[in-house]
């Protein structure tokens, strides 16, 4: 079946278990942050009244009928502001904060305040390592915080896409790979929201749109997400493997600009001011790397650009000991890492 001829019974199925996400600020911390000082003076007239005015939002699903919700990082990256939770329906609820995962753009919040007897409608997740091109999907979010329980369709248009973003203003960019490429429509506010397959099964959350480029939206695949799911529910956060090194994937450019022996691996480089190549006292320091050491193997499984330090590490977790193959100067040698938790 097609989803443009089921694509109702899809809404019907996941419409209830989306929501949206309000952000929320005290007036008074506001004007800091405004740029234009008119429209502080705009503003003032809402102090006496209201203590908080609305600032953003984003899109989110629920995931257990407790009320657990599935969402971007980024829509509560600012631990000063509120969130609130608005339900299939129009109910408002007051959100917790459960767990940010400290590397994919991803967070789990709950519904607070509920009575014991309150259960929630949920969105079955799917398996994301069976998607293919051209398969057909729909994205539901909240779109540009105003139009809220609106569905867009088109089809996967490409996988393990790779981008660099920031999770905010304040934060340098990250490379976020691994992601599904959609050409249905995520805009502002859509981030969070599901994207679905034809069987009404959620298989990525909505993440970024490329700016510049028509129809091209990037999700994460839900299997990243089902890992932290489970480390919540065993250890109460979400736990990601750290190995404390800063690296450049080696290619061309990058062997002739500093002159390396060798056509693959991970070379540790300092990235600026506070920003050494090997963060001290982490497992890579532990294991005597240093700026310069090209890492060459991980558990004797060679780092490429299709394979770099980071996709090793999704299939490892802290306390896990790795066998790392380093090249110093013209030295090849060994060393083993035990894998810490990332903060």
């Amino acid at each position: 079946m097609s989803l443009n001829s089921s694509i109702v019974k899809i809404v019907k199925k996941v419409m209830p278990a989306v929501v949206s996400i309000v952000i929320s600020e005290n007036i008074e911390s506001i004007p800091k942050q405004l740029i234009n000082l008119r429209l502080k003076k705009k503003l003032k007239r809402y102090t006496d009244t209201f203590g908080d005015i609305e600032v953003g939002g984003g899109s989110g699903f629920i995931v257990d009928e407790s009320g657990i919700v599935l969402t971007n990082k980024h829509i509560v990256i600012d631990s000063k502001a509120k969130y609130e939770i608005i339900v299939d329906g129009g109910q408002k609820y007051k959100a917790e904060i459960l767990a940010r995962d400290p590397i994919n753009d991803i967070a789990i919040l709950k519904i607070a305040g509920l009575n014991s007897n309150e259960k929630f409608p949920i969105a079955e997740l799917g398996d994301s390592d069976e998607l293919e091109l051209g398969e057909p999907v729909a994205a539901f979010g909240n779109v540009l915080g105003i139009f809220r329980n609106t569905v867009s369709s088109g089809i996967i248009s490409g996988l393990l896409r790779s981008i660099s973003a920031r999770v905010d203003f304040n934060s340098l960019s990250q490379e976020m790979r691994g992601l599904i490429q959609t050409d249905a429509a995520i805009n502002p506010g859509n981030s969070g929201g599901p994207l679905v397959n034809e069987k009404g099964r959620i298989i990525g959350i909505n993440t970024v749109a490329v700016f510049g480029a028509e129809n091209i939206g990037l999700a994460i695949p839900i299997n990243v997400v089902k890992k932290d799911l489970a480390d919540l529910k065993e250890f109460g956060r979400i736990k990601q493997p750290l190995l404390g090194v800063r690296y450049a994937s080696i290619n061309e450019n990058i062997r002739n600009k500093f002159n390396l022996l060798c056509d693959y691996g991970a070379l540790i480089i300092n990235e600026g001011p506070n920003r050494p190549g090997v963060v001290p006292n982490s497992p890579a320091d532990l294991a005597g790397l240093k700026e310069g050491d090209v890492i060459l193997s991980i558990n004797a499984e060679k780092i490429t650009p299709e394979k770099i330090i980071a996709d090793f590490l999704e299939k490892y977790s802290a306390g896990d000991a790795l066998t790392l193959k380093v090249l110093r100067g013209k030295k090849e040698f060994e060393t083993k890492a035990v894998l810490a938790e990332r903060k």
